[in-house]
């Protein structure tokens, strides 16, 4: 975790050297940063190469004000910002730049240290209202609402499926029971009650974990945006642009790998996967910044003369 020259908190860049190695960054060529979050990584690419274009892209306001607006005045005209979901990245990037090409696109999955920090519901570690939305004007649903109003299956499949929570069905079962008492409102609340359902073994991690990361998945309908990603990004890259994806989870990984291989394969292959094993994070790396221990990155160029 470091700071901006604002002494806010923001997500470390993870895999910098790697990722700036494998875009293969060329002078004036036009790269997207589709999860700008603190802006670690557009800034790594724009000090790079000194005439290469950046569009950071974050759906999060917040995030481009604080951390992207101090970037821009220092790149001022090498750099633009958009706010908007990154599913829909061609369609964005066309809009509002006239840019249909680009040299190399970057996104980063992972959940930055400031939504951590700042978004609330995110962290179990501070009791706050149960929202969990990265962009509330793209969503209405809060994790509160998930929480109140779902039944005891729909639960237990959104923490089984979405953060591999052993103990789903029997905690879904106590949110079940303990609503009909009081509506669950507070981090605080849910913590308790997950606290309630006795672990199989140790854990490292908080017993609340992957309860909210599977909620924090759902209620962003992370995977769903990741699905329309893909395709959108390589609709957006020229011949011989690379796509560099970050992971942090599983599901994400697995996403990102079978799409990669079925775009690869056949006469009409679009992409060529450069990374035949995802690259993780060495141990320098990982010492200095444990939420690197997580990170996969693949990477994948387009290779067809035809869109």
């Amino acid at each position: 975790m470091e700071k901006n020259n604002n002494n806010e908190l923001y997500h470390k860049p993870v895999l910098i050297n790697e990722v700036i190695e494998h875009l293969k960054i060329k002078p004036h060529g036009i790269y997207v940063d589709a999860t700008f979050g603190g802006g670690g990584h557009t800034r790594a690419i724009l000090e790079h190469n000194d005439t290469c274009f950046v569009i950071a892209l974050d759906w999060d306001r917040v995030a481009l004000e604080k951390n992207g607006e101090p970037l821009q005045e220092q790149y001022p005209d090498r750099l633009r910002l958009l706010w908007g979901n990154f599913a829909r990245i061609d369609a964005l990037v066309k809009k509002y730049t006239g840019i249909t090409e680009v040299d190399g696109i970057l996104v980063d999955f992972g959940t930055s240290q400031y939504q951590i920090h700042e978004r609330a519901g995110f962290s179990f570690a501070t009791d706050t209202f149960l929202d969990m939305r990265m962009s509330p004007s793209h969503f209405q649903e809060t994790a509160a609402d998930v929480i109140n109003t779902y039944s005891e299956k729909k639960l237990a499949d959104i923490f089984w499926e979405l953060g591999q929570e052993p103990r789903s069905r029997k905690i879904a079962r106590e949110i079940v029971r303990e609503r009909t008492k009081k509506e669950i409102k507070k981090t605080s609340e849910l913590v308790k009650i997950i606290q309630k359902v006795p672990l199989r073994g140790k854990r490292k991690i908080n017993p609340a974990t992957k309860v909210f990361q599977a909620l924090r998945i759902y209620v962003n309908k992370e995977l769903e945006n990741i699905h329309s990603f893909l395709p959108a990004a390589v609709r957006l890259l020229k011949e011989g642009g690379r796509l560099a994806c970050i992971s942090f989870h599983s599901l994400e990984d697995r996403m990102v790998k079978h799409f990669f291989r079925n775009q690869s394969q056949g006469p009409d292959a679009l992409l060529k996967v450069i990374t035949k094993r995802a690259i993780k994070a060495d141990d320098q790396e990982i010492r200095e910044n444990p939420s690197s221990r997580s990170a996969r990155l693949r990477i994948a160029e387009y290779q067809s003369l035809t869109k």
